[in-house]
């Protein structure tokens, strides 16, 4: 009796003692560098003052940014809605041939980060590229079109592209959980299909739009690496990254990241509450729908629509693997000629082979803590009654809502002059930021499995006298070990091809990771580009046997890493 007391005793202080290192943790590397910035944004020689704001409000390029940069995120989630929407409805209340084979396509578009995509893109879209050449060829234009414009219209097209799969993932997720006798009472009573979308469907799949509208919308309001491919400064990630260089003698960089804090934190606060102020539960077990047959001139506008839909959504991966080998594509739709060389580059260029080693060092380490430590907090919120989890559980999540812009210049300013000075050596800031950027992914799966694994059988193998450790071992994590590896590998997939964090933290270049390699890279005038696009080829691959292997460890459940409530 007295040995299992001591035991227990022993058991929590553990806890407690993790508890309070994931608490620390958490609270110096990622609510302290935001305080930091807070107040960097108001004192100045330690005298408060909105000079800062006002300075960076009068100025009209900021103003034009702010405003673009809203417009660009609120056009992205419009979009994705209208893609994303529709084509999760058909495919959770529909039945059609080839319906198993075509879903893994809309994976896809997220295994080509847009900012790599961008590179490929200039080639098909440009004013002299393959879309206006075929176009003129056939003789449906006489002139060429300027589809990036500015380059707006550029980098709204990429995001789109790159974003839709996310809101299709969430809306499929709210659908196979979603209870169909509530619609089936509404017709019942006279409503029509337009009606009862938007009294009874829309209003129940709430908390999954909010959760891919979230996301959407603060990827796009702070994406940084596609504006800069595609030369297009009036937005406020832009202006953030060229304040970087004057940190310490101009403060507009700190008003600016502390704007797009408090537009991200609102924005996730207030939709929060309010959709917490209704019940989304209809109190009973759900009635999944019975997929209806789509037959005939429906399913041929389907597949048409279907087919128009999955080939834009590849044109960045075409892009890519085409100027990958391209060795000479000028004025003409495909290339005219053809090598591998780039590929040998991309292997043997001190740059590229740095960069490669950089990231796969630096996203191993960093999806290692996150192992640990989303392990930890899932527990302690699945398994315990500690006070103050709710709080860790909100820290843990946090990170979803703080784009990686903000965190990079947080600690860019926050760890200059120190130890951990990113221009001296900032391989520790770049594994801390992108476990910390990811561990939202890692809670949520661990936490999910958790969930999934009854207290009875721990309790179980207690009463069969086996100890806290062997429970561990043998029961524990085995079960639950597929959920937790399952986002430890999306976890790396991300970090290799981070942007904004790599952009801003990595300065010199024996430390470049992958993504300052190809920015570096794209702007070289020779072959940059293409050497660019073969090292995107294969962090393409990279990601894409990611999805795959995480897909199969958590079977149709994946689209629950891309969630926020």
């Amino acid at each position: 009796m007295a040995y299992a007391i001591i035991t227990g005793v022993k058991y929590v202080m553990r806890i407690k003692s993790v508890y309070i290192f994931c608490f620390t943790f958490l609270l110096y590397f990622l609510v302290y560098p935001l305080l930091h910035i807070l107040s960097q944004s108001f004192l100045v020689d330690g005298h408060f003052t909105l000079n800062i704001f006002k300075n960076a409000l009068g100025n009209y390029v900021v103003r034009s940014s702010i405003v673009n940069s809203f417009s660009l995120a609120i056009l992205v989630v419009l979009s994705t809605t209208a893609i994303g929407f529709p084509l999760a409805f058909l495919f959770a209340r529909y039945s059609f041939p080839g319906k198993n084979l075509l879903r893994p396509l809309f994976f896809l578009p997220l295994i080509v980060s847009p900012f790599v995509g961008a590179i490929g893109m200039m080639q098909i879209l440009s004013r002299f590229g393959s879309l206006n050449l075929m176009l003129l060829n056939v003789g449906i234009i006489k002139t060429p079109i300027s589809w990036f414009g500015s380059g707006f219209s550029g980098i709204f097209i990429l995001l789109t592209l790159h974003l839709y799969p996310i809101m299709f993932l969430n809306i499929s997720s709210a659908l196979n959980n979603f209870d169909i006798s509530s619609e089936e009472a509404s017709y019942n009573l006279g409503a029509g299909f337009l009606q009862t979308m938007r009294k009874i469907t829309f209003p129940l799949l709430l908390p999954g739009y909010f959760a891919a509208a979230s996301i959407i919308f603060i990827w796009a309001l702070t994406d940084l690496g596609t504006p800069i491919v595609f030369e297009y400064r009036n937005l406020i990630s832009v202006q953030i990254f060229n304040n970087i260089k004057d940190i310490n003698t101009n403060p507009q960089g700190y008003a600016l990241v502390l704007l797009v804090v408090l537009i991200t934190l609102v924005l996730f606060v207030l939709t929060k509450r309010l959709i917490e102020k209704k019940n989304y539960t209809t109190g009973r077990t759900a009635v999944n729908a019975v997929e209806k047959p789509l037959k005939g001139k429906k399913l041929f506008a389907f597949y048409t629509s279907l087919a128009v839909l999955i080939l834009l959504s590849l044109l960045p991966h075409i892009s890519i693997i085409l100027s990958s080998i391209s060795q000479k594509w000028f004025f003409t739709v495909l290339p005219s000629e053809y090598t591998g060389g780039f590929y040998k580059t991309v292997f043997t260029h001190h740059l590229t082979k740095t960069g490669i080693f950089n990231s796969l060092f630096l996203s191993s380490a960093s999806t290692l803590i996150d192992i640990i430590f989303g392990f930890t907090i899932g527990y302690i919120l699945a398994r315990t009654k500690m006070k103050g989890r709710n709080a860790l559980d909100l820290l843990s999540m946090l990170p979803l809502a703080i784009p990686g812009i903000v965190m990079a210049f947080g600690y860019f300013s926050l760890f200059s002059n120190t130890i951990l000075d990113p221009r001296k050596n900032p391989v520790i800031l770049l594994i801390i930021s992108y476990s910390i950027r990811r561990i939202p992914y890692l809670v949520r799966s661990t936490y999910s499995s958790f969930q999934q694994l009854s207290e009875f059988v721990e309790e179980a193998s207690f009463s069969l006298g086996a100890d806290t450790l062997t429970t561990f071992k043998r029961i524990t994590f085995p079960l639950v070990s597929p959920g937790l590896f399952a986002g430890a590998v999306l976890a790396f997939s991300f970090s290799v091809l981070d942007v904004s964090i790599s952009l801003i933290l990595a300065v010199r270049e024996q430390h470049y990771p992958i993504a300052k390699v190809i920015y570096t890279l794209a702007g070289r005038v020779t072959d940059g580009p293409y050497v660019a696009c073969a090292l995107g080829v294969i962090g393409m691959v990279l990601v894409g046997l990611s999805y795959y292997i995480s897909s199969r460890l958590v079977s149709k459940k994946i689209g629950e890493f891309f969630r926020i409530g």
